[in-house]
């Protein structure tokens, strides 16, 4: 009787420790809900948007639903995001050498201005939902969705490769709004006639 007790028991003690190891893995990582945001689920797991940002390879804090996130850093995770670093870093340098620049579909001659998120009345989120305010080094520029889609990949002559991820009132025909976060710059940019390149 004693004998069986203590098998038991030690069963017992296997099975619950395989299922609060399970239960650790599982605590590891959080689905994105909407309305989600890196600071919401920071806080929840007492961490910060940096180290999420880190152990999920996240260049800017946008995230959407259905996204897998890693919320608890471990020696796993540090040594993966090693090797993930040394893989990209691998698949970059020959990309970089072999792969072309992007395809130019077609060249619109445009009326550009530039507008900032940083006014009184603005929220700072585009008609496509991304957040300029949280992001000031997101390259987007304000488009007529009829002249430009939305999403649509572009490079801005003296702006750079950008999104078209905005609309607004004014941007009619063959114009185009340059985000810029510095006001006094958006205002040094004024209005100028620029070449965009629509990109595949």
């Amino acid at each position: 009787m004693k004998k069986f007790l203590l098998t038991f028991g030690l069963a017992g003690l296997v099975l619950f420790g395989s299922h609060a190891a399970s239960a650790s893995a599982a605590s590891n990582t959080y689905t994105v809900k909407s309305g989600d945001s890196l600071y919401k689920i920071a806080k929840k797991y007492k961490t910060s948007v940096s180290n999420l940002k880190n152990w999920n390879h996240l260049k800017s804090d946008i995230i959407y639903p259905k996204q897998k996130l890693v919320v608890a850093g471990s020696k796993k995770a540090v040594s993966k995001k090693k090797t993930t670093v040394k893989k990209t870093a691998a698949v970059k340098r020959t990309t970089t050498s072999k792969s072309k620049a992007p395809k130019v579909v077609k060249t619109l001659t445009v009326t550009a201005t530039a507008y900032t998120a940083n006014c009184k009345r603005c929220s700072g989120i585009t008609a496509t939902g991304l957040n300029l305010k949280k992001n000031p080094k997101l390259k987007v520029i304000s488009v007529d969705p009829k002249v430009i889609k939305l999403g649509t990949k572009v490079y801005v002559e003296g702006y750079g490769y950008a999104v078209a991820g905005d609309t607004g009132g004014a941007m009619r025909g063959n114009k185009i709004d340059v985000f810029i976060p510095s006001k006094a710059k958006a205002l040094q940019w004024g209005r100028k006639t620029v070449k965009v390149k629509i990109l595949k």
